[in-house]
């Protein structure tokens, strides 16, 4: 990441989460063309979803460090591990590639380039649930690079995937994917109305991530000493 100036770094968030939320997106309005059982449609939106995650952290994350997330982007600013300048600059990327998602999405199936969501996703558990699904998500980001950093990409897109499913918001988990579900009117959407409600829950859940996993991977104890034995005569 270091090797890459800012302006690549910023393209590289805009790039990615650009094609993921085209992805979510367009698997949405696919399975929606293509079978009217809810729990059928939910599966052909998740399963892409958590591939293409896999995918762009792996290309992208030696460029910009593939946060695609602005809950994500303030953690690693909270870190100090980005300035905050350039992780502003960050969130503004990242919800600028999302809303171009959509409207590629939109392209692709002749829809209107952007269409105010009209599905209602409100009330306080599906306010928990995101809270839950961005807890979850900073605590698999974290423990992930301090254990297994090159296991990274698919523990983010096992942790999407499974949280799609035990989460009852389908775990959005990021305010710019949020922001540009609201103007598909398909079956991701989200009311503009309750995007307030969403994203707050999202960062509630982010931070509490981040309090947590510094607390648990701050300081380790050094192992005990092996005894010192008199040796043999």
């Amino acid at each position: 990441m270091d090797n890459f100036d800012l302006s690549r770094r910023l393209a590289a968030e805009a790039l990615g989460t650009g094609i993921l939320v085209t992805t979510v997106v367009g698997s949405g309005i696919m399975a929606e063309t293509l079978t009217k059982d809810v729990a059928l449609a939910l599966l052909c939106n998740t399963l892409p979803t958590g591939a293409i995650l896999v995918v762009l952290i792996t290309v992208l994350g030696p460029i910009s460090g593939a946060h695609f997330n602005p809950a994500v982007t303030l953690v690693f600013a909270g870190k100090r591990e980005l300035p905050v300048n350039e992780a502003a600059l960050y969130v503004i990327a990242q919800i600028a590639g999302g809303i171009a998602g959509t409207m590629a999405a939109h392209l692709m199936f002749g829809l209107p380039l952007l269409d105010v969501s009209t599905k209602v996703r409100t009330g306080g558990p599906q306010w928990f649930a995101e809270a839950v699904a961005a807890f979850g998500l900073v605590a698999t980001i974290l423990a992930g690079i301090r254990f297994q950093r090159t296991a990274v990409p698919w523990l983010v897109g096992l942790y999407i995937t499974a949280a799609y499913w035990f989460t009852a918001s389908t775990s959005f988990a990021n305010p710019a994917v949020a922001i540009a579900r609201s103007l598909t009117n398909t079956f991701s959407g989200i009311r503009p109305a309750d995007l307030p409600g969403f994203i707050l829950a999202e960062l509630c859940g982010a931070f509490a991530g981040l309090l947590l996993m510094n607390w648990l991977l701050g300081h380790s104890r050094a192992p005990a000493p092996l005894p010192i034995t008199e040796p043999l005569q």
